[in-house]
């Protein structure tokens, strides 16, 4: 062979090499994420520690669809159908009990991991904790037996507060139920007395603290439900201008001027979704991963929402909190 035929054939041979080794190499699996909140930078760094941990990587050994609903919860339907259409190799479902729901019933065969606040055993998600026997398990984040856990934190912190305002999101029914029913029984415990306020739309959080400014009522809690994490912003400014307490389940709230917070490590929840969902990119199956019950739980104060609120926070809460914001 001459050389100049040489030289082209190396040349011809170093294109095509490389392009037949791509067009062998395994396609990349694929993570379907279905959330009914928005996009959240701390929810997200836990997720991928998980994925980390289980030896997977965005970008280099797996591939993540995002899909976001931003408290819309009529969208979760077509956003999990199109994860489904999508041929994903896991649906990662989180940001309230109705993201699992959506998943759920689009599909039998796509594995699903969810977050929810209650058993899920109860909302039918799964026919048992230890051992699954269908395409779903996930994390249990326990928000309904915390309620009076809440309950006595923010009793703790106004030892003369009677009259306590409730704040649920009545589209969430399942969560706005289970709150109430937790704190029926917990202020006949201790003393307190609740007046229950429904919202689900911007217009329906202005109009319940208008009530409880209206009504003079000593405190404010809220309940869980992906709407009113969306509102955030809007719960903690309307609770400084109207000079309220407000203790919530999400230490999202706290960080965006919230008083205080008590719930499940959210943080700690996405990474075990995380954990898992490498696990099933692996060949695990979910009948055969139990149902997490979270064993994290934090206490957040934000201490200069506390001074504008001319608060004294007790040495005792202080001493037990797990994070202060100044």
């Amino acid at each position: 062979m001459r050389r100049r035929d040489l030289i082209k054939t190396i040349a011809i041979s170093a294109v095509i090499w490389p392009l037949a080794a791509r067009a062998q190499r395994p396609a990349m699996p694929v993570i379907g994420f279905l959330n009914a909140t928005s996009p959240d930078a701390y929810r997200l760094r836990a997720f991928h520690q998980g994925l980390k941990e289980a030896g997977f990587v965005e970008g280099e050994n797996v591939a993540v669809e995002y899909r976001w609903a931003e408290g819309q919860m009529d969208r979760l339907q077509t956003l999990a159908a199109e994860l489904v259409r999508r041929q994903v190799t896991v649906i990662v479902a989180a940001g309230g009990t109705r993201s699992g729901l959506a998943a759920k019933t689009e599909t039998k065969s796509i594995p699903i991991l969810f977050i929810v606040g209650e058993d899920p055993v109860k909302l039918g998600l799964v026919t048992s904790l230890a051992k699954p026997d269908r395409n779903l398990t996930g994390v249990n984040i326990l928000a309904a037996e915390v309620v009076a856990k809440r309950l006595e934190l923010l009793r703790e912190l106004l030892p003369k507060a009677i009259h306590i305002g409730v704040l649920v999101d009545p589209v969430n029914s399942t969560s706005a139920e289970s709150t109430l029913r937790g704190l029926e029984t917990a202020t006949r415990t201790i003393g307190m007395q609740i007046q229950v306020f429904n919202a689900s739309t911007i217009r329906e959080v202005d109009a319940a603290f208008a009530a409880l400014v209206n009504e003079r009522l000593d405190a404010l809690f809220v309940g869980i439900s992906p709407f009113l994490l969306e509102r955030r912003v809007q719960l903690a400014q309307l609770a400084a201008r109207h000079a309220i307490p407000s203790i919530y389940q999400e230490r999202e709230h706290v960080e965006v001027g919230g008083l205080m917070s008590y719930g499940a490590s959210i943080g700690d929840a996405y990474r075990h979704l995380g954990v898992y969902a490498g696990r099933i990119l692996k060949g695990d199956k979910p009948a055969d991963l139990p149902v997490m019950q979270s064993s994290k739980f934090e206490l957040v104060i934000n201490h200069s929402t506390a001074r504008m609120l001319g608060l004294t926070l007790p040495p005792k809460l202080l001493s037990i909190a797990d994070d202060v914001i100044e």
